[in-house]
């Protein structure tokens, strides 16, 4: 990978359900110089489900029990909450205005389900096939302008006891979207034994910073100059929640006797001896 890369905002008119995607970056690309072999291409998750029609207007939804229920415990509305539910794999908890929910393997707020620039009394939701529909458009920007990009579909996610939100990638094609950095050496020549590199991610986040999360109507980016190879993989390696250590700890409780005590329910550390 190169050493330096610059990130380029594509502008587009706002999306809408039915439009042609593919043409409108494609246009917003030629306006800012055009693709070039190598690009990465990142594309807000909303803008790809809204083209995709993957919007759901509230007042067209009938809240189940659990929905209500869900609604009065975490003050979201109920129409949202059924929503929330449809999407999920999972209820793990929530905070008040957020469900905390598994979904094809991932966890993250309200299923992906988001109002934030989509029509007033609506939701988009999370591309059906975020990896499939990031093959298409490569291919898509491959038969029409000759040029081969690695794509990206990405998310703003929050992060465990950090404020605020970085993208996330949630749908990859043309790259490696992990890198493997185990067997190298580090600066003291000790080999790693675990480093992988979320590189999707990475991009990702970078992009993010010049797309932004409120009215900008920049739903992509390129990103420009990484000199990575773009080939013909789809998707990014992840692993089950039991083997992630925020999710394993969780899932499994912190081991007892291992210089804690309990008190009143508050972990504290135990007192020197």
């Amino acid at each position: 990978m190169n050493c330096q890369f610059h990130v380029i905002a594509l502008k587009t008119p706002i999306i809408h359900p039915g439009d042609d995607l593919t043409a409108r970056l494609c246009d917003a690309a030629e306006i800012a110089g055009g693709f070039q072999d190598g690009d990465i291409l990142v594309i807000a998750e909303s803008a790809l489900a809204t083209a995709e029609g993957a919007v759901i207007r509230l007042s067209d939804v009938d809240p189940s029990q659990m929905a209500k229920s869900l609604g009065t415990t975490y003050e979201i509305d109920p129409q949202l909450a059924e929503i929330v539910l449809q999407e999920s794999d999972s209820i793990a908890g929530g905070i008040p205005g957020h469900l905390l929910c598994f979904r094809n393997g991932t966890l993250l707020p309200n299923a992906g389900v988001d109002d934030s620039n989509a029509p007033p009394g609506t939701v988009v939701l999370l591309p059906k096939n975020p990896d499939g529909s990031a093959t298409r458009i490569r291919l898509e920007i491959q038969t029409l302008t000759d040029m081969y990009l690695g794509i990206i579909v990405a998310d703003s996610r929050t992060h465990a006891m950090r404020l605020g939100c970085s993208g996330v990638a949630i749908g990859a094609s043309g790259f490696c979207g992990v890198g493997d950095e185990r067997g190298r050496a580090d600066l003291f020549g000790r080999p790693l034994q675990v480093t992988r590199s979320a590189i999707a991610d990475n991009i990702a986040s970078a992009a993010e910073l010049v797309m932004g999360e409120a009215d900008e109507c920049i739903p992509a980016a390129i990103v420009r100059g990484l000199g990575l190879p773009i080939t013909e993989e789809e998707g990014i390696e992840g692993i089950e929640a039991s083997k992630c250590l925020f999710m394993g700890s969780a899932l499994n409780g912190y081991p007892a006797g291992v210089g804690t005590e309990q008190d009143s329910g508050t972990l504290k550390k135990s007192p020197a001896r």
